[in-house]
C-alpha cells in the first residue's frame, strides 16, 4: 500500500474505532482497555497484519505529547481539599518510593545475572532496567481509577492518583542518570547527579505554578469572544509550559502536572467545558499512545524474554514496589496498614515505562532492544496482574465503598463553583405522591426547589398546581446536602439507589 495521506487517516481511523470497541467489550469482563489498545496494535503490527512501524524517535515523540495531555488532564481534575491531607505521603512515594523500587529491582537483576546461567547483566545495567520500571504509570491508574468508577477510603485516591502524576520526574532522573553511568568513560559525580535533580525538581515545581497561574489569569481577564478556543487557549498553555520548563532545564512532567494542578483549581469561564474537552483528549492520547507503543514491539521478540521477565515483574509487583511503600510510609502513623498494601498493590506500569525505555534505544546503549522487550512485558504483566484485580483487591482490604449505579442525567445543568447549592434529579413515585399528586401537596423543605420536570420527551417548568405523574423526573436544587437528605425523606427516596 502507497503511504499516503489518505492512507495514513484511514488505517488510523480504522485503529481508534477498533480500539474503542475492544477497549468496550473488555470493560465488561474487567480487562483494563489501556491492554487491549496495546494488543490491537500488536495485532496490527508488522508481525499482524503488517503495518511496519519501527521508529522509536517518532513513538518517544507521540509518548511525550500524549503524557503532556494526561498529566495536565490528570492535574486538573485534582482538588487542592482532596490531596491537601496526603500530599507528603505522595510526595514521599513519589520520590523516595521511586528510588527504593529502582534499587530493589535493580539489586534483584542482578542477582539473576548471577545466579542463572547465560545472562550476563552488568550492574549498571540492572540499575538502569530497575529505573526504567521504577514509577507507576499515570496514564494507568487514572484510566482503571476513573473508568471503574472505584470509590477508596482514607483519600487513598487522591493519594495514588498524585504519586502516579508526580514520580514520572524521579524515574527520569534515575534512568537519564544511569544512561549517562552506563555510556560515559567516567561516572558522573554523585553530587552532580544530586544538585542537577534538585534543580529539576525545584525548577519544574515553580514554572509549574507560576505559568498556571499566568494562564489562569489570562483565562479570567481575556474575553475571545468564541466560547469554543478557550479549551485551545489551555491546551496551549500546556505544551508551552512543558517546552519552556524543559528549555530552562527543568522537569517538563512535573511541571506540566502542578500547572494542570493550579489551572484546575482556578475560577474562570467555560471551565466544565475545559474539562470535558480534556477528558475526550486524553482518552484520545492514551489510545494513540498505546496503540503506538503496540505498533512498535514485535511480539515474536518477548517470549526469549518471557522467563526473565515474569521474575522480574513478580519480584517487582509482589516485594519490590509493596517493601518500598512500606518503608516510605513508616513515618505516617495514621496511615491504616490495608492502606499501606493497597498503596503498594497500585503499581500499575504502563505507557511511561515504555516511553522511558526507548532512550536507552537512542542512545544506543547495547542491548538496549533487550533492556525495552523486558519491560514491555513487565507492563503487560503489571496490567494484567494488578489492573484486573484493584477492585477486588479493595473489596477484600474493606477499603472501598459500595457502587452506586449511575443514572444518564436528563438536565444538562451546572453550577458554578461559587454557588455552594446541591443539585439532584429524582424520579416521582408512588411513595412520592402519597399526600397528593400536585405540585403544592408535596411538604418539601423551605431549602429546596423544584426547578424542572420532565415527563416523557417534553421539559416544563412546575407551579403549584402542577399535576405530577409516577415516571417524572424532577431536577430539584438545595442550599446544602442536609437540605438534600431531607428532601430525599420527604419524597420517599432511597438516597443512596
Amino acid at each position: 500500500m502507497t503511504i499516503t495521506a489518505e492512507n495514513i487517516l484511514l488505517i488510523g481511523s480504522v485503529l481508534l474505532f477498533i480500539s474503542l470497541l475492544a477497549g468496550k467489550t473488555g470493560y465488561k469482563f474487567g480487562v483494563p482497555t489501556l491492554l487491549l489498545f496495546l494488543g490491537v496494535g500488536m495485532l496490527f503490527g508488522s508481525e499482524g497484519i503488517g503495518l511496519d512501524f519501527s521508529s522509536q524517535k517518532t513513538a518517544q515523540f507521540i509518548g511525550i505529547v500524549a503524557l503532556n495531555i494526561i498529566l495536565f488532564s490528570g492535574g486538573m481534575d485534582t482538588r487542592y481539599q482532596d490531596i491537601r491531607p496526603v500530599v507528603r505521603q505522595g510526595v514521599v512515594l513519589a520520590t523516595l518510593g521511586v528510588l527504593i523500587t529502582a534499587l530493589l529491582t535493580g539489586s534483584f537483576i542482578y542477582l539473576l545475572s548471577v545466579l542463572l546461567p547465560g545472562i550476563d547483566i552488568p550492574f549498571p545495567v540492572c540499575l538502569l532496567l530497575g529505573s526504567l520500571i521504577s514509577s507507576t504509570d499515570s496514564a494507568s491508574v487514572f484510566a482503571i481509577l476513573r473508568a471503574r468508577g472505584l470509590k477508596l477510603k482514607h483519600n487513598l485516591r487522591p493519594l495514588l492518583e498524585l504519586e502516579s502524576g508526580s514520580n514520572d520526574p524521579m524515574a527520569y532522573m534515575l534512568t537519564i542518570t544511569m544512561i549517562q553511568v552506563v555510556t560515559a568513560p567516567e561516572k558522573p559525580r554523585i553530587w552532580m547527579v544530586v544538585v542537577m535533580f534538585v534543580y529539576q525538581m525545584i525548577a519544574g515545581g515553580l514554572a509549574g505554578f507560576l505559568l498556571g497561574k499566568l494562564c489562569a489569569y489570562m483565562l479570567r481577564k481575556s474575553n475571545i469572544g468564541n466560547d469554543s478556543l478557550y479549551p485551545i487557549l489551555i491546551l496551549a498553555f500546556c505544551f508551552f509550559i512543558y517546552s519552556f520548563t524543559d528549555l530552562i532545564q527543568g522537569n517538563g512532567f512535573l511541571a506540566v502536572y502542578i500547572g494542570g494542578l493550579v489551572i484546575g483549581n482556578a475560577r474562570f469561564m467555560h471551565k466544565k467545558t475545559s474539562r470535558n474537552f480534556f477528558d475526550g483528549l486524553t482518552w484520545l492520547s492514551q489510545i494513540i499512545m498505546f496503540l503506538t507503543l503496540g505498533l512498535l514491539v514485535n511480539p515474536s521478540e518477548l517470549w526469549p524474554i518471557a522467563g526473565i521477565g515474569l521474575l522480574i515483574g513478580i519480584f517487582m509487583i509482589v516485594l519490590a514496589r509493596p517493601l518500598a511503600v512500606l518503608l516510605s510510609l513508616l513515618p505516617f502513623r495514621m496511615m491504616t496498614f490495608q492502606s499501606r498494601i493497597f498503596t503498594g498493590w497500585v503499581g500499575l506500569r504502563g505507557a511511561v515505562p515504555i516511553i522511558f525505555a526507548t532512550y536507552p534505544l537512542l542512545f544506543g546503549i547495547s542491548g538496549a532492544n533487550v533492556l525495552f522487550n523486558i519491560v514491555f512485558f513487565i507492563t503487560i504483566l503489571s496490567l494484567l496482574l494488578q489492573g484486573t484485580s484493584i477492585p477486588w483487591v479493595a473489596k477484600k482490604l474493606h477499603l472501598s465503598f459500595p457502587q452506586k449505579k449511575k443514572r444518564r442525567s436528563e438536565f444538562e445543568m451546572e453550577f458554578s463553583e461559587d454557588i455552594k447549592s446541591a443539585m439532584s434529579e429524582v424520579i416521582v413515585t408512588e411513595e412520592s405522591l402519597r399526600y397528593g399528586n400536585r405540585m403544592m401537596d408535596i411538604p418539601l423543605p423551605d431549602k429546596t426547589l423544584v426547578v424542572m420536570v420532565k415527563r416523557d420527551d417534553s421539559f416544563f417548568i412546575p407551579r403549584g398546581s402542577t399535576v405530577l405523574e409516577i415516571g417524572d423526573r424532577m431536577l430539584i436544587i438545595s442550599d446544602d446536602e442536609e437540605a438534600l437528605r431531607q428532601t430525599y425523606e420527604e419524597l420517599g427516596i432511597d438516597a443512596y439507589r
